[in-house]
């Protein structure tokens, strides 16, 4: 996709947000930087080789525990611990006016 005044403008109209001309110019500017930097990555020999990260460290090893089904506390217990109640629920004070 090449980047222009008219491209900007109507990717700003689908994002209903309106673009001063000065906007335009700032966001095209900016991808001008952005496409330099993508073209010193893609000059880079023998990057088509190289496989993508799955994370930022390459030793990351994700160890997950056994998925075991406990039973809960009863809802009295819990509500044993609360001062206030209101049936099955928690009376909290009210922190906005």
């Amino acid at each position: 996709m090449e980047f222009n005044e008219s491209t900007i403008d109507k990717l700003a109209d689908l994002l209903m947000i309106g673009l001063t001309p000065e906007e335009n110019k700032m966001i095209l500017d900016e991808f001008a930087i952005i496409d330099k930097n993508i073209d010193k990555i893609n000059n880079i020999k023998g990057i088509e080789n190289i496989k993508p990260m799955t994370h930022c460290l390459d030793d990351f090893k994700c160890k997950l525990r056994e998925d075991i089904a406990e039973d809960s506390p009863s809802i009295d217990d819990l509500l044993a611990n609360c001062k206030k109640i209101d049936g099955r629920e928690v009376e909290v004070p009210k922190v906005v006016e």
